[in-house]
């Protein structure tokens, strides 16, 4: 049996809204958490394949593979992983910043744009709980992702300033960020490569049918379960990307590249072990 990591946020929904979970439940087990404990989990080797931030893929490249294509990224704005500030971006140096415990790439996003381009040396990080509230009542700003943030956006859009982290990336560095990666352990993919093979494409066919009629039905769902409006998800879904060719991979190790320099990883990540659907394993230097 394969165990899946299902990420609890909406985006990814399109790779799971039209999986056949019956059909896949023969050989696969869904482990639905946020971010950061499906990361963990993966690390512990207590799930074999699913979502995890990329982050994590950086910590642990050695003992993981990467499934082609299918990833959350932006050429831009990414619409959910958002910074909430009292002031400026420009002013936070020697502020306090609250981060959300629910994710490792966003955070470490974080610290690489306010430290790397912005030149702020003098930053103090609590992470904790992503109740907004709370993380700014003794805070100058704080990081929230996912579905908390789009709805703290909606909230107190006009009464602070909120910067999109994918837009800040795009705007230094004109290269595509990458959230979330879809991850297997090395030994699931030796022991069960026709489980993942299926796995591979229903995720990938998935996304393809929300794709096909430009998310409509997917954000039905998704107002029924976060509120909002359909027009707003549907923007939301056809804003970001869920491919994970050659320029987000560049783009994602970039990102390493910053994070290893930033003294956030302890090796250098300087390709990826990305899976050979039909054949085997290649790398992209």
């Amino acid at each position: 049996m394969v165990r899946v990591g299902e990420i609890l946020y909406t985006n990814v929904h399109p790779f799971f809204f039209y999986m056949d979970r019956e059909k896949l439940s023969a050989h696969s087990q869904f482990i639905p958490s946020i971010p950061a404990r499906l990361n963990a989990a993966m690390s512990k080797g207590d799930i074999d394949v699913g979502a995890i931030s990329s982050f994590a893929y950086g910590e642990d490249a050695e003992n993981l593979v990467l499934m082609p294509d299918l990833a959350v990224t932006s050429h831009g704005s990414v619409g959910s992983i958002f910074l909430f500030s009292k002031v400026p971006i420009e002013e936070l140096d020697g502020r306090k910043i609250a981060l959300t415990h629910s994710s490792a790439t966003s955070t470490h996003l974080l610290k690489i744009i306010l430290q790397r381009f912005y030149g702020h040396q003098d930053l103090i990080y609590t992470t904790m709980m992503p109740v907004y509230r709370e993380m700014m009542a003794e805070h100058d700003a704080c990081l929230l992702i996912g579905d908390d943030a789009i709805q703290a956006s909606w909230r107190e859009q006009g009464q602070m300033y909120v910067y999109d982290l994918g837009e800040k990336w795009y705007d230094f560095t004109k290269m595509p960020m990458t959230f979330a990666v879809f991850a297997m352990r090395k030994q699931a993919l030796k022991q069960e490569p026709e489980a993942l093979r299926a796995l591979y494409y229903d995720w990938k066919q998935s996304e393809e049918k929300a794709h096909a009629d430009g998310y409509e039905q997917l954000a039905h769902a998704v107002v029924k379960d976060h509120g909002g409006n359909v027009d707003f998800w549907q923007g939301y879904f056809r804003k970001l990307q869920y491919r994970f060719g050659p320029r987000e991979q560049r783009g994602l190790l970039h990102f390493y590249r910053l994070g290893f320099e930033e003294g956030y990883l302890p090796k250098d990540v300087d390709h990826l072990s990305v899976w050979d659907v039909d054949i085997d394993i290649h790398s992209i230097n």
